[in-house]
C-alpha cells in the first residue's frame, strides 16, 4: 500500500477539524476526498504533505512513517495556486522539478514533453504574468506532475478550467492512474468524483 492514513486527528485551537480519519491509497487508485466547505479536506491534504502536523494518528508512505524525503515522490496541486509571476512558464516548471530532485536535463525534458502533450509549447518563454488564469492552471498542473510523482494530490483541480480543459484534466488523471500513480482528489465536482474515483472518503 502506497499511502496509509490511520486515525488522523487535527484541531485549530479548540476547534476539532479532523477526528479519527483513516483510509488507504494504492498505486493506480484515485481516492475522492469529499465534504462540505470547512469539513477539513484541505487540512487533510496539508497533513499528507507535511505542511501541517497531526495532533494524533499516523501517515505511512510505502510502509514507513511519512518523512521529509518522501515529498520528492509527491506532487501537490493546492487550491490556492502560487506561481512566480515574473518567471517564464517553462523556466518555472524546470525550476520546481529540480526542487523535487530531477537534474536540469531531466526536468527540462519532462517539462517540454508535458508542454507539448497539453498543446502549450508556445507558452514556454512566456512570463506567467502574461498568461490567463486558465493558462496558469495548466502550467501549475504541469509543475505538479513533471517530476513523475508516485502520489499526486489535487485540491479542487477543476477550479478555473472551462469545459474543454476540465475534460483534458480528467483524461490526464485517468492516464496517470493507469500508469500507477496514486491520486487523492478533493473536489466539489461530484460528477468528476463519480467518474474518476475508485473510492471516496466523506469528511
Amino acid at each position: 500500500m502506497l499511502l496509509e492514513v490511520k486515525n488522523l486527528t487535527h484541531s485549530y485551537g479548540t476547534q476539532r477539524v479532523l477526528s479519527g480519519v483513516s483510509f488507504t491509497a494504492a498505486a493506480g487508485e484515485v481516492v475522492g476526498i469529499l465534504g462540505a466547505n470547512g469539513a477539513g479536506k484541505t487540512t487533510l491534504l496539508r497533513l499528507v504533505t507535511r505542511i501541517l502536523t497531526p495532533d494524533s494518528g499516523s501517515i505511512l508512505f510505502d510502509g514507513h512513517p511519512l518523512a521529509q524525503d518522501d515529498l520528492a515522490q509527491i506532487g501537490y496541486l493546492p487550491e490556492e495556486r502560487g506561481l512566480y509571476r515574473h518567471m517564464r512558464a517553462g523556466e518555472q516548471v524546470v525550476y520546481l522539478a529540480q526542487l523535487k530532485g530531477l537534474s536540469h536535463r531531466d526536468a527540462e525534458t519532462a517539462a517540454r514533453e508535458w508542454f507539448t502533450r497539453l498543446g502549450v509549447a508556445d507558452w514556454w518563454k512566456r512570463p506567467v504574468s502574461r498568461l490567463s488564469k486558465g493558462m496558469q492552471q495548466k502550467v501549475q498542473f504541469i509543475a505538479t506532475v513533471a517530476h513523475r510523482p508516485r502520489l499526486l494530490i489535487l485540491d479542487e483541480p477543476f477550479s478555473g478550467f472551462d469545459r474543454d480543459n476540465a475534460t483534458m484534466l480528467r483524461d490526464e488523471i485517468r492516464r496517470l492512474s493507469a500508469t500507477g500513480t496514486a491520486i487523492l482528489l478533493s473536489t466539489h465536482n461530484l460528477d468528476a468524483a463519480s467518474d474518476l474515483c475508485s473510492k471516496k472518503i466523506e469528511l
